[in-house]
């Protein structure tokens, strides 16, 4: 498969900011969270193509690959796309060839297949950092542009509750002290939030790490967050045109109930996404009959 953009191989000589956040981003996520598992057997249900939007480093998106799906995998930064890829080729070429990655923003990214996905999603969080409530409602858009008529979107949030906000203060703590398993340095991993009126986190993670006895590299990511409650989630599908399936409250898909940590909103297209992605399907047709007969 052919992208607007792709991401390249590793960059060679000394790593640079980006590329060593988007290798400790793979650490912070070493143990799976349990998610992988949930999309696989979506895929099975769904087939494919699969559209993953804010993929990162391939967490998912490569063993939706190595399990044989089609998958498109969208992110704005290229240092992930670089982890990404570079997790692809690992897993075999034929792995690589089923995962096509696409350097853009999930907010407008409109790719030719838009109306032809049989599942499209977003995972883990992702859906927090992409901005304010203004920005998560266009990432629900790009998902409902590309579904396929009989397609289903995902998207997953952590609800944070009332205890973890009131810690959110800005002092600092040790989430971790881990050796990568590949032989690398040890890191420590020092981080703090700050919660804010309206669902604003702000967050700064301190990455050091060094060899025993050996310098010390310092690096330091700050995200911030919009939290998304359960019912937002709910009205954001529904405000893109689609309908809600099942809000889940794990990843055993089991009924959202309070005090859940998690919300998992499961949407299909509504009849106006129906209309509009048979209406791209016709003119697709058309186009490519035309090609033909010129």
């Amino acid at each position: 498969m052919t992208g607007a953009s792709e991401g390249s191989g590793a960059e060679k000589g000394p790593e640079s900011e980006p590329d060593a956040l988007a290798r400790l981003y793979d650490l912070d996520l070493e143990d799976n969270p349990g998610d992988v598992e949930l999309f696989l057997a979506l895929a099975g249900r769904t087939g494919d193509p699969i559209l993953e939007l804010a993929v990162g480093s391939g967490r998912i998106a490569v063993p939706l690959a190595e399990a044989g799906f089609e998958v498109v995998a969208v992110d704005r930064d290229p240092a992930m796309l670089r982890r990404a890829k570079a997790r692809a080729l690992a897993a075999g070429r034929a792995v690589a060839r089923r995962l096509r990655l696409v350097e853009a923003d999930a907010l407008d990214v409109r790719l030719a297949e838009a109306g032809t996905f049989r599942l499209a999603f977003i995972a883990l969080n992702s859906l927090l950092v992409l901005g304010d409530r203004s920005a998560q409602a266009r990432a629900f858009g790009t998902l409902a542009r590309h579904l396929a008529p009989d397609g289903l979107a995902v998207v997953d949030v952590w609800l944070p509750d009332a205890d973890q906000l009131s810690r959110y203060d800005g002092r600092l703590s040790v989430e971790y002290v881990r050796a990568a398993r590949d032989g690398g340095p040890l890191v420590t991993k020092t981080a703090a939030a700050r919660h804010h009126s309206g669902g604003g986190i702000e967050l700064t993670a301190i990455y050091e790490e060094s060899h025993q006895g050996g310098p010390v590299r310092r690096w330091v990511r700050r995200d911030r967050l919009q939290l998304v409650g359960p019912e937002e989630l709910v009205a954001l599908a529904k405000a893109a045109g689609m309908r809600v399936e099942t809000l889940a409250g794990d990843y055993d898909l089991r009924p959202y109930e309070p005090g859940a940590d998690r919300a998992i909103v499961l949407a299909s297209p509504g009849e106006a996404a129906i209309g509009a992605a048979r209406a791209r399907a016709r003119r697709s047709n058309l186009d490519a009959a035309g090609h033909v007969r010129r």
